[in-house]
């Protein structure tokens, strides 16, 4: 499956702009800007901070996953994004829309995600269409957290256990 990596500018205010920069298949793109035009930016790049958006070649999913961001998948999208990820890791939030703690920890979720760009943050909503994924993946509880890399399961967190989370996805990511 080939990968697409595309940069995005975004301003750091809540109300995200988008600049699409051109689009690599297979690698990242080693800088933001050319040195030489830095400079002529330079007022624009301290409003600026830019993430990495990788785009699955799958284009029937539709699905965009923005570095820095937490992505909804489905089972439809969900293992077609953990394969693009390759050598990444991914955190998966498994949630329902009636949880309580899976509420709570939600806006957590979305700053660890901010925080760590070199991972890959999904929530899956597990309802009815999605109930064979939640089962394929074992959930049990919600909200669990599974942690993949290289497109196995490596580590579970269940409950809201934030502290939990941040140590099981370090101890993965440090692999």
């Amino acid at each position: 499956m080939a990968l697409q990596i595309h940069q995005v500018c975004r301003p750091i205010s809540p109300a995200p702009v988008r600049i699409g920069l051109p689009s690599i298949a297979g690698e990242a793109l080693q800088s933001f800007y050319p040195a030489k035009s830095m400079s002529s930016k330079s007022k624009i790049s301290k409003k600026l901070r830019y993430s990495v958006t990788v785009r699955s070649s799958l284009e029937t999913t539709g699905t965009v996953v923005v570095v820095g961001q937490v992505t909804e998948v489905n089972k439809d999208t969900f293992w077609p994004i953990v394969h693009a990820a390759g050598d990444k890791t991914v955190v998966l939030d498994m949630y329902t829309q009636w949880c309580g703690p899976c509420k709570i920890i939600a806006p957590k979720f979305q700053d660890l995600a901010e925080k760590y760009l070199d991972v890959v943050f999904l929530k899956l909503d597990c309802n009815q269409e999605n109930k064979s994924l939640a089962k394929e993946l074992g959930i049990k509880v919600v909200p669990t957290f599974k942690i993949l890399k290289h497109g196995k399961i490596v580590k579970e967190v269940t409950g809201a256990k934030f502290d939990n989370l941040v140590a099981a996805m370090e101890d993965v990511r440090s692999c």
